[in-house]
């Protein structure tokens, strides 16, 4: 049985995630470990529900969004986790696509910046 289950440490090196991260997804209920004295166990459910935790930061959901899209699953099943999936993506998408432009224009008006300054520099040689 031992050998499904995570402890603190092992759960903190297979993710990458310091001790103070894990405490917290704990704390706000992303993850539910199995308690022994002071010793803390993670089931494969919680292995897979950090898989899915990070995943989600990667992609930009706040936590509380992640959250309520496990709590889906929970309550409803995986049809309706699966459909808001869709929705949450769709509007992480357009977000992403927003940053996208801001980055692109921001790039575009630094080029032409560090140009003018280059061609200025050039001018007093």
């Amino acid at each position: 049985m031992s050998e499904t289950r995570l402890s603190f440490k092992e759960m903190c090196a297979k993710f990458d995630v310091t001790p103070r991260t894990l405490r917290y997804y704990e704390y706000i209920e992303l993850l539910a470990p199995e308690r022994e004295g002071r010793s803390r166990f993670y089931a494969p459910r919680d292995v897979a529900r950090m898989t899915l935790i990070l995943r989600g930061r990667r992609f930009g959901f706040q936590l509380e969004e992640i959250r309520q899209w496990l709590l889906i699953y929970e309550k409803e099943g995986t049809t309706a986790q699966m459909e808001a999936w869709i929705e949450m993506a769709n509007r992480q998408l357009g977000e992403l696509h927003e940053q996208q432009t801001q980055i692109e224009t921001a790039m575009t008006e630094l080029r032409q910046l560090r140009d003018e300054v280059q061609e200025s520099l050039l001018k007093e040689k």
